[in-house]
Order: structure tokens, then sequence, then C-alpha cells
């Protein structure tokens, strides 16, 4: 296992290069749309098809804009597929009484979405609620998953036993009025802003894009209803951690670990337990926080590019 919590990437093995960076790499992203029962569901897409996938399911409040920098940096060697969930980003929105906004669901669109890609083969970016997506999508497939990238991704009772995460509990116990103002608060433009800025090193290499493009989404009129019943729904992760870890110990899958230690969101005493049960892993800790491509994108394609190589055959 090897571990590195300054934020330098680690020693490049020596048969690899260091990743170009992301301001001279652009090949062609394609924007696409797929149906799935139905919805509409917009990815995003680059790289030779051919190629290793690796599959970005995105965290909250954003959508597979997150992925905007990483996927033309890592794309001349991948291919990189980032889908917006229902309800985000370019998908269809349905009301909470036309779809079940619980992650239970939201995994069942990915899985019907890598079906009818006919992907395979994949590794998954894990960061925020694209965590439970991808490691309830692992479990469910197994043998499908090449190798684990977790970023600001919870597995363990420790990354969420914080002051950020008592009143969401208290939610999750009682859903009422009183208990639905912090989580309105998550949601509203100032949450947003506080989600990519708190923990980084330098505000101003935080592009103001960021909450521009979420917020008006986020404010649609009916989202707030699916952003409550989403984070409700988040309650129905903790209980399935046993199963995640269980399938960690047994599959053993290749694993970087790529953390912003300063994320008040999930801080890094939730990335610390993963050494307990995998052994392939690779852990480094960024001095930024949250939305740790923002501010450590290239560095952190780099890590990506290097661990993929020595882990996931093309």
């Amino acid at each position: 296992m090897t571990t590195l919590e300054t934020g330098a990437p680690a020693p490049l093995a020596l048969d690899t290069e260091p990743a170009v960076p992301l301001e001279l790499v652009s090949p062609a992203i394609a924007y696409r749309t797929v149906k799935i029962n139905g919805l509409d569901i917009f990815y995003r897409e680059a790289g030779p098809k051919d190629a290793p996938v690796i599959l970005l399911p995105h965290g909250f409040p954003t959508s597979s804009h997150m992925f905007r920098n990483l996927i033309p940096a890592l794309a001349d060697e991948f291919r990189l597929i980032a889908p917006d969930y229902p309800g985000f980003g370019n998908s269809s929105m349905p009301t909470v009484d036309e779809f079940d906004y619980t992650f239970a669901n939201l995994t069942d669109v990915i899985e019907q979405f890598t079906e009818r890609l006919g992907l395979e083969k994949y590794s998954l970016y894990a960061q925020d609620y694209g965590g439970p997506v991808s490691f309830r999508l692992a479990v469910r497939h197994p043998k499908r998953v090449q190798a684990l990238i977790i970023q600001n991704g919870n597995a363990y009772d420790e990354g969420i036993d914080n002051d950020f995460w008592k009143p969401i509990k208290a939610y999750w116990k009682q859903k009422n009025e009183e208990s639905e103002k912090y989580i309105r608060g998550i949601c509203s433009r100032e949450g947003t802003i506080f989600q990519y800025t708190n923990g980084v090193r330098n505000i101003e290499d935080i592009s103001p894009d960021n909450w521009n493009i979420d917020q008006p989404l986020l404010d649609r009129p009916g989202n707030a209803e699916i952003q409550l019943a989403l984070m409700h729904s988040y309650g129905s992760n903790p209980p399935q951690y046993g199963e995640w870890q269980a399938y960690f110990r047994k599959h053993q899958p290749p694993t970087l670990i790529i953390w912003g230690k300063n994320d008040a969101i999930f801080p890094a005493e939730g990335a610390e337990p993963y050494k307990r049960d995998l052994r392939n892993l690779e852990f480094h800790l960024l001095d930024t926080g949250h939305f740790a491509l923002e501010e450590d994108g290239a560095k952190m394609a780099g890590l990506m590019r290097n661990f993929l190589r020595r882990n996931v055959a093309r």
C-alpha cells in the first residue's frame, strides 16, 4: 500500500510518463443522450472506444460538469463516460410523484445505462453521491469493476461522524418542516458555494462557473423536493456499509484514494478506514476540499493515469 499525505503525487513507475497538462489536451468530447425507462439520460463521453472505461458518477449538487476538465486530461488513453442522474444536469427531471428518488433507483438507472452502452468492464470514480451509486453498482456486478478511484466518497461510519451530518441524521429519523431547514440550507446558493470553497488553499483557483451552473438547476421548480427526497434516502446508505466493506475484502479491487483532507463534509477520517479492508491500495490526502478536482485536477489526472496503467490492462 502506498500512502502519501502531503498532496504531492506519488513517484511515477519507470515505464510511465507524467500526465499531459490539462490545458494542452483537447480531444473531442461528445454530448449524448440515451433513453432509460422513458427518461433522457445525458452523458459526456470521450476517448477511444476500445480503451479501458472510467465511469464517472457525479456528486451533489453538481452533474457531469464536475468532470469537464478530467475527461480531456485522460481521453487520449482511456474512455471516460460521465452521466447525469435524473433530476440533475441535462437529464430528465421527473417530479417526486413521477420518479422515486432513492439511491437504489439512481443505481438502477446507472446500471441500465452501462448495459445500454455495452460497458462490460469499467473503473468507477466514487465521490459524494457517486460513492453510494458506485459501491451499490460494484456489489451488484463485482466482476465488471476493474478498479476504484475514491475521492471523498464514504463507506464507513467514521466518515459521517461529524457536525455536518448531525442535522442530516436527525432528518433521517424525523422528516418534518423543522428538520428540512438544514437540508434546504445545503441546497441554497450559499450552501453550494460552501461545498466548492470550504477547505481550499486558494479560493481564487475556484471558478464561480461551478455554482452559477449548479444553482439554477437546483432552483428549478420541483427540484427542492427532489433534493429533499435524495438527502433522506442517503440514510439508506449507512446500513449498506457492511456489505460494501465485505465486497472490498472479498474482491480486493485495485483502489486509488485521492481525498481532499480539508473537506468538512467527508473529512479524512472517512478515508483512513479503507486501509483496513483493501490490500492493493494507493492512498493520497490532498491539501484541498470537497471538490478536489477544482484545485488539484491536473495532479489527480496524473495519479489516475499512473494507477490505471499499472492496474487495468488495455
